[in-house]
């Protein structure tokens, strides 16, 4: 999932109050009610020069309304100062999400100087909402007055208000609040740089190709791809290596040379490290030092013990209980499995050869040819975009939870290669839409996310519209764009976020859909990637391409045999990356290591957790984990492996009362899916599951560990 910028994850319904806005309103279709099916954004109509003027009439309408609130006559009550604060900025709710999905999926050079201009105004407004005492004065005294008698939902929005604003620091002294400020300030600051050095660095990070014959090993369609990727950014030789968001790339499996596996390989690690023209350490250093001082400003040791306070695991300790128990059984698992690759290598590339960490996936896809008999190449012609969307992902969907998808051509888009869906409930009712933007650009960050242009809110009267965004490859025109499946995989966990959010029944928009604790908010998105693999899914949509004809069954068994074939690698850097982040969170702010230390920071922190190897290596490494520098998941990265636990231990209910019969799917939508976070997210687990607790153990051998 990726970040959305709200203040304090509330909206507005007021109008604004001086007439030179009320004039923009007639001319800036962002600062209209759009007149689409679902309120969609009308992208047709709206242009980048519009972007900027509908923020500011937006804070101005926003400070207004918060002015109006404090300003009240009246005794606080939940109506006048909760729910007014709820609706308080629904204009820029709105212009907000609109925004924000294009400066990460389609961020062009207007768009990035746009934005540089709104973080500070937007970071300057909640600054000035999060410190109000005259509001928190007004909050506080609904709270202490009418907790206990508020009943649902009512209660658990004043509840997650308060403590919202005493989390930001509410209840800190004058010269604090003042600091804390400025820290706000600065952080945000820092992440937009964050995202523009980033974006550059993996865009340049290209690796160009002059020779086909140096791409042995490559499909004609991957070689192809490389061709069309070099077009289109510069051809500066005939074939390009696009660098992926991940330490490891995905196209090391197939390359047979091995002086531009390591190339490439090279790229990637040192894509933002200050070995080329970029270096993101210095940005990420000064905000792992800030958010400490945020913590520390807050009364807590850490960083990381602040931000667990809000999760289901609660403190670091128990982060790391958990992570221990699963680095002691996977390390076994991993050395055995790396030596098994070096010993298969040596056969064919004599005894003294090593094994280095740009071969691991070029051997092992290798090994697993020879002894499962299955590569990518052979299945991905079963694998098309298209079909995994419409024939496994809508049809698990519709199978599960009765909806279904209707394409819509006429809901404009902000890229051609976006697609619109109306979801339509078992009913017949429109539920909600869904757009799917699947393949890779330069102007598109790395990595795969959900969001909406709309959450669900029966307050507001608005229904969900909400998107995913992929990176795959787009095949030239005339070819089909054919994909692995890892990507198959992100479809379906994506779509899994998506379903949170279509399937949400909740009152108030801040507390609908994937409004969650990051502990909780993967769950419904890895468990959705377990249809992925159920046979009468998966026959439905993995289809030769030219063909139609489904997957042959000698095939699809050695296909479904190989999934967790070698899997301590996925844990393991998995692994690594969780206890990176936490490494850099758990220091107080005087030993936050400068710059210049940060790389070797990130060896000695995985030396002594016991996962320093230089063939798993972390999922991000520091100078590019933008989960963690650039999004939303400072000491939250653990948050995939636990929530998998809650996946794994969902599935296995499905799988015991029959994972498409629609009762256990209306089960799951009643009891989790629509509910958001209005309620005890542990209780819903166990309100579904039956079980107490998670069982963590049903991980690994999920995994095949």
């Amino acid at each position: 999932m990726k970040k959305t910028i709200m203040t304090l994850g509330m909206a507005s319904a007021m109008m604004m109050p001086f007439s030179a806005c009320e004039q923009a309103k007639h001319e800036n279709p962002l600062l209209m009610e759009s007149q689409l099916p679902f309120g969609a954004p009308d992208f047709d109509k709206i242009e980048d020069t519009d972007y900027l003027p509908a923020f500011e009439a937006a804070i101005a309408e926003n400070r207004q309304n918060i002015k109006a609130i404090v300003e009240c006559p009246d005794s606080a009550t939940f109506e006048n100062t909760i729910l007014a604060l709820e609706e308080s900025d629904r204009l820029l709710d709105r212009v907000s999400r609109t925004f924000f999905a294009l400066t990460e999926a389609d961020k062009t050079d207007e768009i990035a100087d746009i934005e540089k201009k709104v973080m500070p105004m937007l970071t300057e407004l909640d600054n000035e909402i999060s410190f109000n005492q005259q509001l928190f004065d007004r909050i506080r005294q609904v709270y202490d007055r009418d907790y206990d008698s508020l009943q649902g939902e009512d209660r658990k929005l004043l509840e997650e208000i308060y403590k919202q604003f005493v989390r930001k620091g509410a209840l800190l002294p004058a010269d604090k609040m003042a600091r804390m400020k400025e820290i706000n300030l600065r952080i945000s600051d820092l992440q937009q740089q964050w995202g523009d050095a980033l974006q550059a660095a993996t865009n340049d990070a290209v690796v160009w190709v002059d020779k086909k014959e140096d791409l042995a090993g490559l499909s004609e369609t991957d070689i192809a791809q490389c061709q069309k990727d070099a077009d289109s950014r510069g051809g500066k030789a005939p074939y390009a290596i696009v660098i992926v968001n991940t330490t490891q790339q995905p196209i090391l499996a197939s390359l047979d040379n091995r002086e531009l596996r390591k190339r490439v390989f090279e790229a990637s690690i040192h894509r933002a490290d200050g070995t080329g023209k970029h270096n993101t350490f210095a940005i990420a250093a000064e905000i792992a030092k800030l958010r400490a001082e945020q913590a520390e400003l807050m009364g807590y040791e850490n960083y990381a013990s602040y931000s667990l306070e809000n999760t289901m695991a609660k403190t670091a300790d128990n982060v790391y209980a958990f992570l221990k128990n699963l680095i002691k059984a996977y390390r076994p698992k991993a050395d055995a499995e790396t030596k098994a690759i070096e010993d298969y290598a040596r056969k064919t590339e004599g005894a003294d050869f090593k094994l280095e960490p740009y071969d691991r996936f070029y051997y092992s896809a290798k090994m697993k040819k020879e002894l499962l008999d299955i590569s990518d190449d052979e299945v991905k012609p079963y694998f098309t975009v298209d079909s995994v969307l419409k024939n496994g992902v809508f049809y698990a969907a519709n199978r599960v939870y009765g909806i279904s998808f209707k394409e819509r051509t006429d809901i404009p888009v902000y890229h051609p290669d976006m697609k619109v869906f109306e979801v339509i409930d078992k009913d017949g009712k429109s539920l909600a839409l869904f757009y799917g933007d699947y393949f890779r650009r330069p102007s598109k960050r790395g990595g795969a996310w959900m969001d909406g242009f709309q959450k669900q809110s029966r307050q507001r009267d608005h229904l969900p519209i909400v998107y995913n965004v992929c990176n795959s490859a787009k095949a030239p025109e005339g070819q089909p764009s054919l994909i692995t499946w890892d990507e198959v995989t992100t479809m379906f966990h994506e779509f899994g976020h998506a379903l949170h959010g279509i399937l949400s029944n909740c009152q108030y928009n801040s507390l609908s859909g994937t409004s969650v604790a990051r502990d909780f908010v993967e769950m419904p998105s890895q468990f959705n990637e377990s249809f992925a693999s159920i046979p009468e899914v998966f026959d439905h949509y993995a289809r030769h391409w030219e063909t139609g004809e489904p997957m042959p069954a000698e095939l699809k068994e050695r296909m479904l045999k190989s999934i967790n074939f070698q899997s301590a690698y996925s844990l393991g850097e998995n692994l690594a990356a969780t206890c990176l982040d936490l490494a850099w969170h758990m220091l107080p702010s005087k030993d936050i290591p400068a710059a210049e230390q940060a790389a070797q920071f990130e060896t000695e922190a995985l030396r002594q957790i016991g996962l320093l190897d230089s063939q798993i290596l972390p999922r991000y490494s520091t100078s590019y984990f933008n989960h963690v520098f650039g999004g939303g998941y400072a000491a939250g990265y653990y948050s995939y492996l636990w929530t998998e636990v809650l996946a794994v231990n969902i599935a296995d209910v499905f799988a015991q009362r029959g994972p498409l019969k629609p009762e256990t799917g209306q089960a799951m939508r009643d009891k989790i899916l629509s509910r958001g976070n209005t309620g005890d997210l542990m209780q819903m687990f166990t309100d579904f599951t039956g079980m107490a607790q998670p069982d963590a153990s049903s991980l690994l051998k999920a995994r095949g560990l």
